[in-house]
């Protein structure tokens, strides 16, 4: 496989009609041939580099992990469903799984309170302003939140929906809306935005 940093794809992907079925024919071709991995790996190294140097903080730690991702997803292709979660929320899962145990071995997990009422899900401005920081502001904001929600975060940051998400971390649609509301009203607080309005406070 090629470096992670070599590969030339789009480094923001996201779903696009028909993605799922192109996933499918890959999948059914590198089941049978392993080198027909190949497209799969140049389509989704990027997003799985970023999400994982966003986890873990490191350019090394970031790569060692995409490979370990890779070389993981590669092994277990003949399981992978069609009937089951689409390739990408099923690669995401794996590579959550490789994340939390890299991220358990390079320091303890803190927990914090997520107590607080639910608001809008809807993309904000905290959102876009997450999208246009640079690694060291969004990795310091994204600080600002519990794990669980943070999680949520990084994933809706390399582009999954709300549905891969829930299929990607094993929780359901609703715990991945009320993570992610409760983690953007943290990171309006933490970006100085105002509060929602009533819609808000009622959600």
């Amino acid at each position: 496989m090629a470096h992670p940093l070599q590969a030339t794809v789009n480094p923001e992907l996201s779903p696009q009609p028909g993605a799922d079925d192109l996933d499918a024919a890959l999948v059914a071709a590198a089941r049978t041939d392993p080198t027909a991995f190949e497209p799969l790996y140049r389509r989704y190294v990027v997003p799985i580099y970023r999400y994982s140097f966003r986890r873990l903080g490191t350019k090394e730690a970031a790569e060692d992990a995409t490979a370990q991702i890779f070389t993981k997803a590669l092994a277990a292709l003949p399981h992978h469903r069609r009937s089951g979660p689409t390739f990408r929320s099923w690669l995401f899962a794996i590579a959550h799984n490789v994340l939390v145990d890299a991220e358990r071995v390079r320091r303890p997990s803190q927990t914090l309170d997520m107590a607080g009422p639910l608001i809008d899900p809807a993309p904000g401005p905290e959102m876009q302003a997450l999208t246009a920081e640079g690694r060291h502001e969004v990795n310091i904001l994204l600080l600002s939140v519990p794990t669980e929600q943070r999680r949520v975060l990084q994933l809706r940051l390399a582009g999954l929906s709300t549905g891969e998400i829930a299929q990607a971390l094993g929780v359901s649609l609703g715990a991945v809306r009320a993570s992610q509301c409760r983690a953007v009203k943290r990171l309006r607080l933490a970006m100085g935005l105002a509060p929602h309005g009533e819609r808000g406070k009622d959600a």
